[in-house]
């Protein structure tokens, strides 16, 4: 299930330059020395781009003239353009993009205390098929290319202050990051180097609903990144229903593989749990994840519903997730309730590219 989407469409006004975010370092020193420039010259633009902010060739006024002519003439740092963005009251900041192809994903910064974290996409749209989830409502259109994954991390980083960074990355927006692994890892790459973001791979999470081959092989790749199972339910009969890709894995083989990414990487795994009012938050299911987590020292991080538009889900009552939490706390669980930020803007993953696409077309 890896890497089965086309991963870019060529768009129709495609001046034939290359988009510079999809070239690999070596690639670029190639380059560099085939039109006479010395190869550090790659470093001092990777400069350019991830640390001093760059959006144009223009900006990088420490090379030579010439050279910013020709990077301008073969190739293209942002393909993509900003095409709504929402502030919350609490500074997070939510960015819809669209690609090139005109294809739209959303992108998220998170101001908490000194933390600056984003969220990113890796697909147009989920295949995944979770019942109460915006992103995955018109299915998936295809693989993002490394370079659009980072050009969603370059967006939300000119959104800070000069003297902030960003500090943390989830790969948990639009998509089933594990879906386009490739890709997803090849921009993590430039992310967690110094020559990139300079982001350690213990502050990088990378999400997934339990994709068993896909977790085996990241556990390979023997990058300590975070993993964090979207479980939702604690059995199959109620999984099936709420995420309709367990039909073929089950929670047995998704528990399975998560254990051995664990042995593999020594990374505490995070369970993710977004709660449903009166469909997995009652007490039989806060005993049945105190039976499947209690004696595996993992976190649950829970999530109360954001709802969406059209959808028939609630959020919880108050007493509904107090009474959750606290079976949970008593069994064993080490559990956190993840606060609802940017609760005042279209924030549940998916909701601004649809709200949009029916002001436009509705």
């Amino acid at each position: 299930m890896v890497d089965l989407l086309p991963v870019v469409q060529k768009r129709a006004d495609d001046d034939g330059r290359r988009h510079l975010l999809n070239v690999d370092f070596a690639e670029l020193q190639q380059w560099l020395a085939e039109i006479g420039e010395r190869p550090f010259r790659a470093g001092q633009i990777r400069q350019w781009i991830y640390h001093r902010r760059a959006s144009d060739f223009a900006a990088m006024t420490d090379l030579p003239a010439k050279l910013r002519q020709r990077l301008s003439e073969s190739f293209v740092l942002f393909r993509s353009t900003i095409s709504s963005e929402q502030r919350s009251s609490d500074g997070t900041e939510k960015l819809l993009v669209r690609l090139a192809d005109g294809g739209e994903v959303e992108c998220v910064l998170l101001r908490d205390g000194n933390r600056r974290s984003i969220c990113v996409s890796s697909q147009v749209g989920c295949a995944m098929g979770c019942v109460f989830c915006a992103s995955g409502l018109d299915g998936v259109e295809r693989n993002l290319t490394g370079g659009e994954i980072l050009e969603q991390m370059l967006w939300l980083q000119q959104r800070l202050a000069p003297e902030e960074r960003l500090s943390h990355i989830v790969m948990m927006g639009m998509g089933e990051p594990l879906a386009n692994l490739d890709q997803v890892l090849r921009a993590l790459e430039l992310a967690r180097t110094s020559e990139g973001l300079g982001i350690s791979p213990r502050r990088i999470t990378i999400s997934t609903v339990g994709l068993p081959p896909a977790i085996d092989r990241l556990a390979r790749y023997a990058v300590p990144y975070n993993l964090a199972v979207s479980l939702h339910a604690p059995n199959d009969e109620l999984r099936n229903r709420l995420v309709p890709v367990n039909r073929r894995i089950g929670v047995e083989a998704v528990m399975d593989a998560a254990d051995r990414y664990f042995a593999a990487s020594g990374r505490r795994l995070t369970f993710e749990y977004v709660l449903l009012g009166g469909i997995n938050d009652t007490p039989e299911c806060a005993a049945e994840l105190v039976d499947l987590l209690g004696r595996r020292g993992s976190l649950l991080n829970v999530i109360p519903y954001n709802p969406v538009a059209g959808l028939p889900y609630r959020t919880p009552s108050g007493a509904a997730i107090s009474r959750f939490r606290e079976a949970l706390e008593r069994g064993g669980v080490n559990v956190q309730f993840r606060q609802r930020k940017g609760s005042e803007i279209d924030a549940a993953c998916g909701q601004l590219r649809r709200n949009r696409a029916g002001a436009e077309f509705g």
